[in-house]
């Protein structure tokens, strides 16, 4: 793998489907597993096997029909967990198990009430077991967003020695800043030995609002995957949402990272997932809301119009969107409104636009949005109308 690629590995059929009332059936998971791989994603996340027989039905039947991605699928740092997901991805031709268990203090104190000693010993054990079963071994340290550097180091060291070819450092809380979260993903680089060996892997949750920012901040210092899920849906605040690190990545191309992801296809994969699991995506999400290139303001419309770059960062058609919207409310100036009456074949001179505009304003603070119905409506019952027409 170049340096310069960062992998993306998309959870959303698995942390993503812990959205409360989100539950997809395997055939729906079969879509969205298609078309995530034709999309580029380099790993699949298809379920936690052990946790159902529906889970283990969806991965095994996942791991059949997966052309390019590899399919990986969850287990905690229990043989039985192990065993379970290396049948379940038997048929995959590249399957990856995903291992783990938590290494912050809160967790080895309160949920296993252990030692950092025993925890050590299990990660081991459970990456040399799932190393028996298959090549390509993803450990996650769980809550390594609050555990301590020095003990995570160790971990790494351990598992790396065990086989690990992938080291998850998920920040599980979302509780990091990026200063934070980055300043943990450069001390493993420098600290860890073997490390040259795996891959450093971001998973972050957006508890704060960081989840993006902290994955970009851990690719900067060093980490060369990203885990990720479509619209960042996920468990409580939801995960690092994909279309977002992608389109980062894309737009900041002095960063010289990239990914195999075919943008042009985001808006569509974001519909079908929230579709598919009856989940509403904010309208101002960022790249795929229904917001996202849509302007209203008269300020932004004029210079949209006259240049798309002095609004847009990128180009609708980058990630499936067919064009930017001039949205008409009671904020948009003359040049909105006359550039939406052009697309219904209206050429207003400047005097007509003017006496068109007062009416318009009048109708937009009855309205919170003029449609092109309005437009036509509007135009009709102007005195200047018959001129318009002829002209």
């Amino acid at each position: 793998m170049s340096n310069n690629n960062v992998q993306i590995f998309d959870t959303t059929l698995r942390d993503g489907e812990q959205v409360p009332g989100c539950k997809l059936n395997t055939e729906q998971k079969l879509i969205i597993a298609e078309q995530l791989d034709i999309l580029g994603v380099d790993v699949i996340e298809a379920g936690f096997p052990v946790s159902s027989p529906g889970d283990f039905k969806s991965v095994e039947a996942i791991s059949k029909i997966i052309k390019n991605a590899t399919v990986c699928g969850l287990t905690r740092s229990v043989e039985n967990d192990i065993k379970v997901a290396a049948e379940a991805l038997k048929y995959a031709k590249r399957p990856r198990i995903h291992t783990g268990i938590g290494t912050s203090d809160s967790h080895i104190k309160y949920k296993f009430k252990s030692t950092q000693e025993d925890i050590l010993e299990r990660a081991f054990h459970a990456v040399k077991y799932a190393k028996s079963f298959v090549e390509d071994v993803e450990f996650y340290a769980e809550d390594a967003g609050r555990t301590d550097n020095e003990y995570l180091a160790r971990v790494c060291e351990a598992v790396i020695k065990a086989g690990a070819t992938v080291l998850n450092i998920p920040d599980t809380t979302g509780y990091c800043l990026p200063s934070e979260y980055g300043a943990k993903i450069k001390y493993l680089k420098e600290n860890v030995k073997g490390i040259d060996k795996a891959i450093l892997s971001c998973h972050c949750h957006n508890d704060l609002g960081l989840a993006t920012a902290n994955s970009i901040e851990g690719v900067i210092n060093g980490a060369r995957q990203i885990e990720c899920t479509i619209n960042g849906i996920g468990e409580r605040a939801g995960n690092t949402a994909l279309e977002e690190v992608v389109m980062i990545l894309k737009q900041h191309p002095y960063l010289n990272l990239d990914t195999r992801i075919k943008t042009e296809m985001l808006y569509g994969i974001s519909q079908l997932v929230s579709e598919s699991m009856g989940i509403y995506t904010q309208p101002n999400k960022a790249i795929v809301g229904a917001n996202a290139f849509a302007h209203s303001s008269g300020i932004h419309q004029d210079g949209v119009i006259k240049k798309r770059e002095t609004y847009e960062i990128i180009d609708p058609k980058d990630v499936g969107v067919t064009e930017s919207a001039i949205v008409l409310t009671a904020r948009s100036g003359r040049a909105a409104l006359a550039y939406r009456a052009k697309n219904l074949g209206y050429e207003l001179t400047k005097l007509q636009l003017d006496d068109i505009y007062t009416s318009f304003l009048d109708f937009a603070d009855n309205k919170k949005q003029v449609d092109d119905d309005d437009i036509h409506q509007i135009i009709e019952h102007s005195k200047l109308y018959k001129e318009i027409i002829s002209s």
